[in-house]
């Protein structure tokens, strides 16, 4: 059950939004611009002059639309606040990202329960105009669809440190390409410049077994070598390597346990 309640869109895809949550973009945005400088990866921020997204007032799906077709051929879709992985699994499956119409309030700037607009728009967006990351997601809504619950479980993980938390090599230095961390002014200071966090090279089976809290700060990240790299993840048996995973189960946690956690 959510709290969180999208608001409705015209058949045109224009959302009605108020001055206060124009405000409140503006105010999103300019934090998180003064953050991300020089922490975030060059597709990303590549990405983000494309949509050059406004400052003064919440973006329209049609703006954003427009410029990742005709980048990679995705779509955001507007969705309510929650969906069900059936849904969200075709929804990827077809080269569309789901984005909830909501925007957080005031009270909840620093930290929300579900993913807001400015989570999705300002953290995803951008990378989706980048080939490999586009690839990587639409093959893992496909992935997706053919999975059982048990392996859904699993793979949750691969999206959860890649397309939301994931960290790259640019040059000797790591970069930011997740949204969960590009949209969170804390999540990105303790990714990259954090002591107490763990900062792993990316590997399939670990990052598989690996549980997470969505509620907390991540104590570990994992690092790719390089964007390409997501595209040669992609074409692995996925569906095989989630069944080796749960042979071997996961690894335990870095967290205390509290609910609602990612361990099944």
């Amino acid at each position: 059950m959510t709290q969180y309640h999208s608001k409705p869109v015209s058949q045109e895809g224009w959302v009605e939004w108020s001055l206060e949550e124009d405000a409140i973009w503006h105010d999103l945005v300019r934090r998180q611009l003064d953050v991300i400088n020089d922490r975030a990866c060059d597709a990303y921020l590549h990405g983000l002059t494309l949509l050059d997204l406004p400052l003064d007032r919440v973006p329209q799906l049609p703006e954003i639309n427009k410029v990742l077709m005709e980048t990679t051929g995705w779509q955001v879709q507007p969705v309510p606040a929650l969906i069900d992985f059936d849904r969200f699994f075709d929804l990827l499956a077809n080269k569309k990202f789901p984005v909830a119409t909501f925007l957080r309030t005031r009270d909840e700037f620093d930290y929300l329960q579900e993913p807001d607009f400015f989570h999705e728009i300002f953290g995803h967006c951008a990378m989706l105009t980048n080939a490999d990351f586009a690839t990587f997601t639409e093959h893992y809504g496909k992935l997706g669809q053919a999975a059982t619950p048990k392996q859904r479980a699993y793979l949750a993980r691969l999206y959860w440190f890649t397309v939301e938390f994931g960290l790259v090599k640019e040059g000797h230095r790591l970069k930011i390409y997740g949204g969960g961390i590009l949209s969170s002014p804390a999540e990105t200071m303790y990714a990259l410049g954090g002591d107490l966090a763990v900062r792993e090279r990316f590997d399939l089976q670990t990052v598989l077994r690996t549980p997470y809290r969505i509620d907390i700060i991540q104590p570990k990240y994992y690092v790719i070598d390089e964007l390409s790299e997501l595209f040669k993840i992609s074409q692995e048996n996925l569906l095989q390597q989630a069944d080796l995973a749960i042979d071997e189960g996961l690894l335990p946690p870095l967290f205390e346990p509290k609910e609602p956690t990612h361990v099944e």
